[in-house]
């Protein structure tokens, strides 16, 4: 048997890369995986085989170290969340989710600030502030090519998603670095100034000695509910300041005697950083209250 990753799966059929070889194989899924209630995934490992009649057939999943459900897809090393510093202005408060959602799945976040060539000062000296010292954080410009060299160094070798807004660059940055793919790019819809989706499905390019992957505007993984103790997890800036708070489950917000209160007074966290990090705590613990209802 050979061992391969799915690069994507079209109607019952899965498209395979050997490890050996660039050209991709054509497979099936063994009727067993339906019995035992699994279902092959967009970046799975697999062990295949060819077979008499013609098509090859994947005959074992390899384990998974992460898989994502919204776009279905496995054996993710980084995510790169990219914002744009123009137009349409940067939603932070998704990029933290989409940090929050790496971290639960050990995946790195990487922050990505498309279109800088349009950037105002305010937008560029937010980024860094709220990101640069806790995140890989790369300023690029698809359109002006400023920064992609520094980008294609971070996909060698790695299996990278990219995620995102509609319309902050993401198919264009793919675009730049890999333009033999030509993907559809969307814009913005001239009566909203919001994105247009242009990513249907979950594929992975091989890129670079590894492989990247687009997904469409807000989609990815995010839990129904989630303990305070792994949501600290989710915040360098915490440290393991969490451990030394007053209070067990301590949210950080208005409980007295909180060490990571502490230190976001004396400079820590960003203001703005924290801010929304009530607004998630406070998320969350609506969600645990609820979850049994």
């Amino acid at each position: 048997m050979q061992q391969g990753r799915i690069l994507k799966g079209i109607g019952g059929f899965y498209y395979v890369l050997p490890e050996d070889s660039s050209e991709t194989v054509e497979c099936k899924a063994r009727g067993r995986f339906r019995m035992d209630g699994l279902t092959p995934m967009v970046g799975d490992r697999v062990l295949f085989e060819t077979q008499r009649e013609g098509h090859a057939r994947i005959a074992e999943l390899l384990p998974r170290k992460n898989a994502l459900m919204r776009p279905p897809v496995a054996n993710i090393d980084q995510l790169l969340i990219v914002l744009s510093a123009s137009v349409p202005a940067p939603d932070w408060l998704l990029a933290d989710k989409l940090i929050v959602q790496a971290k639960l799945l050990s995946i790195e976040p990487v922050l990505v600030l498309n279109k800088c060539d349009e950037s105002g000062a305010a937008v560029l000296s937010a980024f860094e502030r709220d990101y640069a010292a806790h995140f890989r954080c790369l300023r690029v410009s698809a359109r002006r090519g400023d920064g992609l060299s520094a980008l294609t160094d971070l996909l060698r070798g790695r299996v990278s998603c990219f995620a995102g807004q509609s319309a902050v660059g993401k198919s264009s940055l793919i675009n730049a670095i890999c333009p033999e793919l030509s993907l559809e790019t969307g814009g913005l819809s001239k009566k909203t100034a919001r994105g247009r989706h242009t990513t249907r499905h979950a594929e992975l390019w091989p890129a670079f000695g590894g492989a990247i992957l687009d997904t469409p505007g807000f989609s990815l993984f995010e839990p129904d509910f989630l303990e305070q103790d792994a949501l600290d997890r989710c915040y360098p800036e915490f440290m393991d300041l969490p451990a030394q708070c007053r209070f067990f489950g301590c949210m950080h917000i208005s409980e007295p005697d909180c060490a990571v209160k502490e230190r976001i007074a004396a400079g820590g966290m960003s203001p703005a950083r924290y801010e929304r990090y009530t607004l998630l705590a406070r998320e969350f613990e609506t969600r645990r209250k609820h979850r049994y209802d």
